[in-house]
């Protein structure tokens, strides 16, 4: 095996691709064979999660955001996430590129609008299009595009730059359960852990793609009119989107992901 092949080959943990491929092809064949029973299924899970977990999900973010500021205010906030010796290796605007272009990207110019005027038009509890709406909108999109959600990207970052970087273990989220259970995180629990971390980022991905390129399709809809909104339209945008991402991670973080970046937000 060549060296180009091993070093693929070993990218690959074959306990975590499998149950994640198989899942997800699952997932999209069910989709695309009844897809009104899979909205109303996938529409009674969300009502039910919100109903019966919305509290723990108000609780654990508030307490990412308390435990992320005290890190920094802390003497831990002075441990390098790397060996002490280093330095860091991009700049302060080529770094915040890349975080912002990451962390948010298209969902901001879309729900930094779209939230609060769908909140004050169908606020939650409350009478519609009134000073309390209009608050309870306001209140809804500083949690959901303030402080809290970085406090979420920002534990996972940390967790996962801290372990990997200073401490050499792998990228995954695996390495974040080191402390409690040592070696055992190359055994079939460090394989569920990064399994389900590959489910949830993937969907998260397909739900942000799925709203961005209809965000897409209705702008050059707006420009130009004779491009129709609608499946085909937005197909396509998905495969050009899908093949400047893959040629941008291709090209590593200096070629592709720093320069793709840096255009983003001057574009921006």
């Amino acid at each position: 095996m060549s060296a180009e092949k091993a070093k693929w080959h070993n990218a690959i943990l074959i306990p975590v691709f499998l149950p994640a491929v198989i899942v997800i092809t699952l997932l999209v064949i069910g989709t695309l064979s009844a897809p009104e029973k899979a909205g109303e299924l996938f529409n009674w899970t969300l009502a039910g999660i919100t109903d019966n977990f919305g509290w723990f999900y108000m609780l654990a973010v508030a307490l990412f955001l308390v435990f992320i500021i005290g890190v920094a205010i802390s003497r831990w906030g002075r441990i390098k996430l790397g060996p002490d010796h280093c330095e860091p290796e991009y700049s302060f605007t080529s770094w915040f590129a890349m975080l912002f272009s990451a962390g948010y990207g298209i969902a901001l110019l879309f729900f930094g609008v779209s939230e609060p005027v769908l909140h004050y038009a169908e606020p939650p509890a409350g009478a519609a299009e009134t000073i309390g709406s209009a608050k309870q909108a306001m209140q809804i999109a500083y949690f959901h595009w303030g402080f809290h959600i970085w406090a979420i990207y920002g534990l996972v970052g940390l967790v996962l730059a801290y372990f990997s970087f200073r401490h050499g273990l792998p990228l995954t989220m695996r390495s974040t359960l080191y402390p409690l259970i040592g070696e055992k995180i190359n055994g079939p629990i460090g394989h569920a852990v990064d399994t389900f971390a590959v489910l949830g980022t993937m969907f998260g991905i397909a739900t942000t793609l799925g709203l961005s390129v209809i965000q897409i399709n209705t702008g050059l809809n707006y420009l130009w009119e004779d491009i129709p909104v609608g499946t085909t339209v937005q197909v396509i945008a998905i495969g050009v989107i899908t093949l400047a991402a893959i040629a941008s991670v291709v090209a590593g973080m200096d070629k592709g992901i720093k320069r793709l970046s840096l255009l983003n937000m001057t574009l921006v």
